[in-house]
């Protein structure tokens, strides 16, 4: 039985809303602490990081939301998914800017990780917290 549209929405607007939110917050001590260690080079570094993150999160959490609201039995299937894919992705990303010369790429890369692992945290804590019924209790005495 698909999870009801306003508790999925509710659920996927607090993922959002937290997990951005840390993410976004971790980004800009990120990009600080770039400028700090190397110059603009790693600010842009850190800046261009944290934003691939948050738009591949988010992307992601907007699928998995919509599956949830239509196909709640495909729910671990397509996050599992989707978060391989994001960390595939990413990973792409880190090689491919390996040898750029527009910012620092150790920091580019640290602020991926590290904003990778900020939004999954999140995330984490708030299903943890989050009593989704999967069971509709009016089918049961």
């Amino acid at each position: 039985m698909p999870i009801p549209d306003s508790t999925a929405a509710s659920i996927d607007a607090l993922v959002l809303r937290r997990a951005g939110l840390a993410t976004v917050a971790l980004g800009i001590v990120a990009v600080v602490v770039g400028w700090v260690a190397a110059g603009v080079g790693g600010a842009v570094g850190a800046a261009i990081g944290a934003a691939i993150v948050v738009v591949f999160f988010t992307i992601g959490q907007l699928i998995l939301g919509s599956v949830l609201r239509n196909n709640p039995q495909m729910a671990m299937t397509v996050a599992m998914m989707t978060y391989l894919v994001k960390l595939g992705v990413l990973f792409v990303f880190i090689i491919v800017f390996a040898d750029t010369t527009l910012f620092d790429t150790k920091v580019f890369a640290a602020t991926v990780v590290v904003c990778t692992i900020a939004w999954t945290t999140a995330e984490v804590w708030v299903f943890s917290r989050t009593k989704v019924l999967y069971i509709e209790p009016k089918d049961y005495p």
